[in-house]
């Protein structure tokens, strides 16, 4: 299998997920959805893939996955924190095994000081917990190839995932960073339990 193969990666790690019984989600922001459209293009992916989110914006990046106004504010859009909370947002929302995210500044444009054209972000989020993420510099190498070698970063990511330990029942508690619970507190008094006692049956004569 070629590293830099994307329809190789993707159908190796389609059999791998298959095999585990894993479930696939993926949150697009640069990438416009081209990692859903890799995985699909294999025949009989529909057992693995479960739905793709493309979150251009971050009105959409909130509306649909979660994603915190204040971490938007506070590190912008192409950050680890946006990455993480995109991936764990799509893990809930969709209810699957793996999630994946991708953020960045594909260009030519859209750089800004500390973060220049070809800057990506991608997570993983795996239902046990566990959650992979890397930053990308690619450099300006056009927008295309951002794009594309993005695919393949998001493609052996999920993989390394895939690999790990296999995740529990879909409803486990997932350490959330998109939308954290709130615990419920304990009832002061406890709720007292009436006893009945039951009515004695009257002898019967012989």
């Amino acid at each position: 299998m070629s590293g830099s193969d994307p329809r190789a990666l993707s159908r190796a790690l389609l059999d791998l997920c298959r095999g585990r019984k894993l479930t696939i989600a993926t949150a697009e922001s640069c990438t416009g959805g081209l990692v859903a459209a890799a995985l699909t293009e294999i025949p009989g992916s529909s057992d693995v893939i479960d739905r793709g989110f493309v979150t251009y914006s971050n009105a959409a990046k909130r509306a649909m996955l979660g994603v915190k106004a204040t971490t938007l504010e506070s590190f912008g859009a192409v950050s680890k924190e946006t990455a993480i909370q995109m991936a764990v947002g799509a893990l809930e929302e969709a209810d699957v095994d793996l999630a994946v995210s991708i953020t960045g500044i594909a260009g030519p444009g859209g750089a800004t000081p500390g973060k220049p054209v070809g800057l990506v972000h991608l997570a993983v989020a795996a239902r046990d917990g566990r959650i992979l993420h890397k930053e990308c510099r690619f450099g300006a190498i056009g927008r295309s190839q951002v794009r594309q070698r993005s695919v393949l970063e998001a493609l052996r990511m999920l993989t390394e995932q895939a690999r790990g330990p296999k995740p529990p029942a879909k409803k486990a508690a997932v350490t959330s960073l998109a939308q954290p619970r709130v615990a419920r507190s304990p009832r002061r008094t406890a709720v007292k339990r009436r006893l009945v006692k039951a009515p004695t049956k009257p002898k019967t004569e012989k």
